[in-house]
């Protein structure tokens, strides 16, 4: 009797470990929700689960998948017990998989380069066109200055100097006449140069005419594309998201063309690139990039245009969907679940998690 007492009390005691289970969860890099450092498995959605496996006395393995659509690959398979990361609970996933109650509210943000204004502005005026016609126009002016002075030197003092001394004289002067629209000083005086200067006044006029009109127009054009308020002034730019996103779908109902990629770091290097001139995508996600390695190079709009919630996706039916509610809310109310908030996102976004 004393040794099956002695069993039981045994028993007891490392009943939490004989019951504990492995619980396997596919995952995908996404800075800061999960992310890998040193080789390590880190990030909100990381810590997440790892604190939803403590509660729950059961140990969690992560599986870190190459793209999204692997990741939920594997949920709708029911190939892992769940997937977490920046995961929108949607429609669509719901008929495919179940989710747990939200973990983080979102939304659709978008991404721009911080200095826009003024690099297009720069690009848009110092076309390749624009430089030739400098540089046409320079060498002009430098061939006119100097067929002045081999008309005037021995009849303009100005003028009147040894040809290496005369070059830059000579430009200076072209370049006055045409600047100021006249000669006033220093006036030709053989006919040859009289004619030559009533020449250049004349070409001037259209020459700065056009070439004003041409800064102006640019100047107009850029004022116009840079104006970014709402998702609609992003028509005409080179936007990105990623595929299978519901940043994609959400362009697609708003008929805005746009550029997929299959992963966010190709993405992003094409922004630093400025091979995009916008980025739409989650807002946590972009905000991350933003205050982190695209500071000073990145700036996201205010405005979130769709906000949605993530949620950990289990596969259909799954027993896990309940044990995992009850945790969060526990966690939420022991407040382990607002220290993860501050300690990856600060006070950002703890108004609305």
């Amino acid at each position: 009797m004393h040794r099956i007492c002695l069993a039981l009390l045994c028993l007891l005691a490392f009943a939490p470990k004989l019951f504990a289970q492995d619980l396997v969860f596919s995952t995908v890099t996404r800075e800061p929700f999960s992310l890998e450092i040193n080789g390590a498995d880190s990030g909100f959605s990381v810590d997440l689960i790892r604190a939803i496996g403590a509660d729950l006395n059961k140990t969690i393995t992560l599986d870190r998948k190459d793209s999204f659509g692997d990741m939920l690959g594997a949920v709708q398979s029911a190939d892992v017990d769940g997937a977490i990361a920046n995961i929108s609970i949607t429609a669509a996933r719901e008929t495919t998989m179940d989710f747990t109650l939200p973990i983080f509210a979102s939304g659709i943000q978008v991404m721009l380069p911080s200095d826009s204004s003024s690099n297009a502005l720069v690009t848009t005026i110092l076309t390749r066109e624009i430089a030739l016609a400098l540089v046409l126009a320079f060498g002009i002016l430098f061939a006119c200055g100097m067929i002045m002075w081999a008309f005037e030197r021995n009849r303009q003092e100005y003028f009147d100097r040894p040809f290496a001394q005369a070059l830059f004289p000579s430009f200076w002067w072209a370049l006055n006449l045409v600047v100021n629209g006249g000669f006033e000083e220093r006036m030709p005086r053989s006919p040859l140069g009289r004619g030559l200067g009533v020449v250049m006044v004349i070409s001037s006029l259209f020459i700065v005419s056009i070439f004003v009109a041409r800064i102006t127009a640019a100047l107009t054009v850029e004022a116009i594309q840079s104006n970014v308020q709402t998702i609609n002034d992003l028509d005409g730019r080179t936007v990105g998201t990623i595929d299978g996103s519901t940043s994609a779908a959400f362009l697609d109902q708003r008929g805005l063309s746009y550029v997929l990629y299959t992963d966010l770091d190709s993405m992003l290097t094409a922004f630093e690139a400025n091979t995009l001139q916008a980025v739409v995508f989650d807002g946590p996600i972009l905000a991350y990039y933003a205050a982190n390695d695209g500071r000073g190079r990145a700036r996201l709009m205010d405005k979130v245009f769709k906000p949605e919630n993530y949620g950990i996706a289990l596969p259909t039916g799954s027993p896990l969907r309940e044990e995992i509610n009850q945790s969060l809310l526990r966690l939420r109310e022991n407040g382990t679940y607002g220290d993860l908030v501050a300690k990856w996102f600060g006070n950002a976004y703890q108004a609305n998690n």
